[in-house]
């Protein structure tokens, strides 16, 4: 497994040192989020002030932009970056792409497989100098497309895409046709296990692929400090953030692999009147230890490779490293992972 890290500043004028620290400390691969601010433009930044380490988006929400502005982004970022740069889709749930974006909704897995394909027409269109652009499908249609409007091409044309989801259609889908998945923080060993990988093994088997040639990602909830104290407050940080997620419905399933499927209604009907104070408290003790990892500096690499094992290829702390505070137990952490 690689370590990762996630880039969790929304502030701009921020993203240059973040990144800088987050290579000199020996981490492979930076990711950015879409949450306060948009997850493409701080990329720019990190491409530009980092010569190494790999760069991408975790996620980029899909479909309030046109596969045609997505393209022109993630082409302009595979240039700056030299072919350092991944694009991680999702499809957000149906209550932001209505309410927040302003978007339709309408069957997203396979509006998503068109978005993917649409992206590979134009991006091959663009690697053979604009020529024979011609994807035509329920959701997309794109046919046109000029000298004046071809960005020049470069290197690395071949972008890879990831895709972020938790049901097995959208697993199979990026198995079939992506070079990555992004699973959700909120998730268990038991759950990858028994329902990401195996959808993820279907759609790479439907595609003749090979599982070595495809890439898990995800950001896991550790719980981590130099003694019980800091290891206690983290993992209340956790429990609250696993709240959180557990109240959106979209994420049942991962409670469901465990019997704690009735837990989604509760935290939902406190979510809906605003108790978020107290949601925390409907997560137990047991459920703490099933969805985060806890331990000292000195053992949580052990601890996340006991559990990860075979499953993960890459991830990243869900609570990130922060430059200046603990640096040489954080870098001894980096060194177990990618050395």
């Amino acid at each position: 497994m690689k370590l990762d890290m996630t880039l969790h500043t929304p502030i701009l004028r921020e993203i240059p040192d973040a990144a800088r620290s987050a290579e000199t400390a020996g981490f492979a691969g930076l990711w950015s989020q879409e949450t306060g601010n948009d997850g493409l433009l701080p990329l720019v930044l990190a491409a530009e002030h980092t010569n190494k380490i790999k760069l991408g988006t975790a996620i980029a929400v899909a479909f309030p932009r046109s596969p045609m502005t997505m393209a022109y982004i993630a082409w302009d970022l595979a240039g700056l970056s030299k072919g350092r740069f991944s694009l991680g889709l999702g499809t957000q749930v149906k209550g932001h792409n209505e309410r927040r974006f302003s978007v339709k909704w309408d069957a997203p897995v396979p509006r998503l497989r068109e978005y993917i394909e649409s992206l590979r027409a134009i991006f091959k269109s663009w690697s053979e100098g604009g020529k024979r652009l011609n994807y035509q499908g329920k959701f997309y249609n794109f046919s046109l497309m000029t000298p004046f409007f071809t960005p020049p091409p470069h290197e690395w044309p071949d972008i890879p895409i990831y895709v972020a989801g938790v049901n097995k259609q959208i697993c199979r889908l990026a198995g079939e046709l992506c070079e990555g998945f992004h699973a959700h923080p909120f998730h268990s060993a038991k759950y990858l296990r028994e329902s990401v990988m195996p959808n993820i093994k279907a759609g790479l088997e439907k595609a003749g692929r090979r599982r070595e040639d495809f890439t898990v990602f995800t950001s896991v909830f550790a719980a981590v400090g130099r003694n019980d104290e800091q290891i206690d407050k983290a993992r209340e940080m956790a429990r609250s953030q696993i709240a959180f997620y557990g109240s959106t419905r979209s994420y049942q399933p991962v409670l469901d692999v465990h019997g704690w499927g009735d837990l989604c209604a509760r935290l939902g009907e406190k979510a809906a009147k605003g108790k978020w104070d107290e949601m925390a408290k409907e997560v137990s003790d047991d459920m703490l230890e099933v969805y985060s990892v806890s331990g000292t500096f000195d053992n949580i690499a052990a601890r996340i490779k006991q559990r990860y094992e075979g499953l993960l290829d890459r991830f990243a702390f869900y609570f990130p490293y922060r430059p200046g505070t603990d640096d040489e137990q954080w870098r001894a952490i980096i060194k177990e992972f990618n050395g």
